[in-house]
């Protein structure tokens, strides 16, 4: 069954240690239906405009992605340009141009409002809740993902949408601010009073960490020999963790712990290369052996 991901496509002008690349194709809904598809069908929701062209759509062929509510309007897609330091764990924004984004009110196609799973990507928290309000029942499971931008200038509208979230995706820094806690555990335990019952805190090269009723689970980051580009690997990560948990069907721990991995795994990808290059190219065969690599790294013999 279809997992719904709302969220936005666009092109990102990038400079790392690695390198400088221009008008990469980029935007949450982008990594993030690479990454889930590997594991569940996705449908997505999203705006972009005429420099979206034929090359880019080829990106999302040949996989279980339905573009169909990929608007189209006259002007340019959504750009953004940045730069990384010897810190990769955070960006400087140096250009944001929203172009078609800036007007942007999602409009589900009829069948996309029947979805059993929905995805908010990190957008205004107001167009979240206008996606929700479209839906024509409630998804079994609705997943959240946000930024400081939107805690610190729309709290009240992220609030409110909260109350309906059953999952919320955050990075630490972000999962402070929302609470004011320091201690992640805490953090956590504040957020679920909010309305989601299970929260993952993206924590970048130091992992993730799970928090639900059932308890706790912190999954490492994948030690890589070099980060070539972050951008998007909490999309990545979100995709990976979302799309698992469509595959199986269900929300228990164990499946939780399992969807950390796979977010994990995905996400590693993404880091290796610019853009979604590392999505694009990705083979059955290297998820096969980085997942035999990770899983043998994070089990221990006889505790």
């Amino acid at each position: 069954m279809s997992l719904l991901a709302v969220g936005s496509v666009a092109f990102d002008d990038l400079e790392t240690p690695a390198g400088v690349r221009e008008h990469l194709l980029g935007g949450s809904a982008s990594y993030f239906s690479l990454s889930a598809s590997r594991f569940n069908p996705v449908q997505v929701v999203a705006v972009v405009g005429e420099d979206f062209g034929a090359a880019e759509e080829a990106v999302f062929a040949g996989r279980p992605i339905d573009l169909s509510g990929l608007v189209r309007q006259s002007g340019l897609s959504f750009h953004w340009k940045g730069c990384y330091g010897q810190d990769m764990n955070e960006a400087k924004t140096l250009e944001t141009h929203l172009n078609v984004f800036a007007d942007f009110h999602p409009d589900l196609p009829q069948a996309f409002r029947k979805a059993p799973y929905l995805f908010l990507g990190n957008i205004d928290p107001r167009l979240q809740r206008e996606v929700l309000d479209q839906m024509e029942a409630r998804p079994r499971w609705v997943a959240l993902d946000t930024m400081n931008f939107w805690i610190e200038g729309s709290l009240k509208p992220l609030l409110d949408v909260l109350k309906d979230v059953d999952i919320l995706l955050i990075n630490e820094t972000e999962s402070r601010l929302l609470t004011g806690e320091r201690n992640l555990v805490k953090a956590g335990e504040r957020i679920r009073i909010l309305g989601p019952r299970i929260v993952v805190i993206k924590r970048g090269e130091h992992g993730a960490l799970l928090l639900t009723e059932e308890g706790a689970y912190a999954c490492p980051a994948m030690p890589l020999r070099e980060v070539i580009d972050p951008t998007g690997a909490g999309d990545t990560f979100a995709g990976g963790f979302l799309g698992h948990l469509a595959a199986k069907g269900d929300l228990e721990f164990n499946t939780l712990k399992q969807a950390m991995v796979m977010g994990t795994l995905m996400a590693s990808f993404t880091v290796g290369q610019f853009g979604v290059e590392g999505l694009q190219f990705l083979q059955d065969g290297q998820m096969a052996e980085r997942l035999q690599s990770f899983s043998s790294m994070i089990h221990v013999d006889g505790l």
